[in-house]
């Protein structure tokens, strides 16, 4: 398979599982967690990644390739544990400037705000949540990655 093939393979891959974090959170309504963002920005990286390294030749971007998708299957492999109890998950919480709210108004805020538990697993297909199949997902697409970096161009 050629080199230009993987690396559009690996980069729609990311593509793909970004767009459906999308879908799950702006079609069916469910609001992404802080894991689940933090799983979101590797794939946005490979996705850049990609579109440079299509024109340029090396293997230091599908390396970089890799390594975003590998980033984002650790983040995703912590969550999947976060989410089953093996292991403690964040527990720090940031949020944006205030502006000019009255306290009452930024107490409004603070309840009308989402709550979402990185420990609560919101959907799952055949008992894997969207977390685990993103860091599967993920580590097959570090693989491919790879091997466009072994690829003659």
């Amino acid at each position: 398979m050629s080199r230009t093939l993987l690396i559009a393979i690996a980069a729609g891959g990311s593509l793909a599982l970004l767009l459906g974090a999308f879908g799950f959170q702006h079609l069916g309504g469910l609001a992404p967690c802080k894991l689940c963002l933090w799983q979101r920005w590797p794939h946005a990286a490979a996705i850049a990644i990609g579109a440079v390294a299509l024109v340029l030749p090396g293997r230091a971007l599908p390396l970089l390739g890799a390594l975003a998708a590998l980033t984002t299957a650790g983040i995703g492999v912590y969550h999947t544990g976060v989410e089953r109890g093996w292991w403690q998950g964040p527990t720090t919480c940031t949020s944006g400037p205030i502006g000019n709210l009255t306290p009452q108004e930024l107490m409004d805020q603070i309840m009308a705000a989402p709550l979402v538990r990185c420990d609560d697993v919101p959907w799952e297909m055949l008992s894997l949540s969207m977390a685990s199949w993103n860091a599967l997902i993920s580590l097959g697409l570090a693989l491919i990655w790879l091997a466009a970096a072994r690829a003659p161009r």
